[in-house]
């Protein structure tokens, strides 16, 4: 058989059939890091993955769509990775320190939340904010009435600790405060645990 009949025989498939939804999605969270939700547009995403337009509108009719399957993808991620990660441990002050901890030592995620906080007036952006800001808070609830607070006094608790989470990730990315040495940070973490954690 010469090579001529083979490739009639088994195409290779088209380059945007090797490239799937998640692939576009995690691309547009990529570029979200980088350059905030506005950025994201179908022709540079393109020229990114190394492909047609025609591989995105396999995909998705609209670049909304495409917006929508990113944050559904970055929420599922970030609900599986951090507080997944968290239901192996069984002792509620230890957990909180182990989701302080890791919280404090990711990048690539409080980029985005900073990024997706910017763009709170899009219309696909904001119940998906809404919807994990809200996750978070219950979560930090439930995990200070476990340690032993009372409701109101968790609730208090869980929105102090949030309301830090926030403001650092203000003063950092988006005030542009100088960046803390490793130990100077690591001290920081430190003084927020003992701080939070009843």
């Amino acid at each position: 058989m010469n090579a001529t009949s083979a490739e009639t025989s088994a195409p290779n498939p088209p380059r945007n059939a090797r490239l799937s939804a998640d692939d576009w999605a995690q691309a547009a969270l990529d570029l979200i890091a980088e350059s905030g939700v506005a950025a994201v547009a179908v022709e540079p995403l393109a020229r990114r993955l190394g492909v047609t337009k025609g591989s995105f509108y396999w995909h998705f009719p609209s670049r909304d769509a495409l917006l929508q399957a990113a944050l559904e993808r970055w929420e599922s991620v970030e609900q599986q990775d951090v507080f997944g990660s968290l239901e192996a441990v069984p002792d509620p002050r230890a957990r909180l320190r182990q989701l302080f901890e890791v919280v404090a030592h990711e990048v690539k995620p409080h980029i985005i939340y900073s990024e997706l906080l910017k763009a709170l007036d899009h219309p696909t952006v904001q119940p998906v904010i809404n919807r994990v800001s809200q996750r978070r808070m219950e979560y930090l609830i439930a995990s200070f009435r476990q340690a032993g607070m009372n409701r109101v006094d968790a609730q208090h608790r869980a929105r102090l600790a949030y309301a830090a989470y926030l403001g650092f990730l203000q003063l950092s990315l988006q005030l542009g405060q100088p960046r803390q040495q490793r130990d100077e940070f690591e001290a920081y973490v430190e003084h927020v645990i003992t701080t939070l954690i009843p």
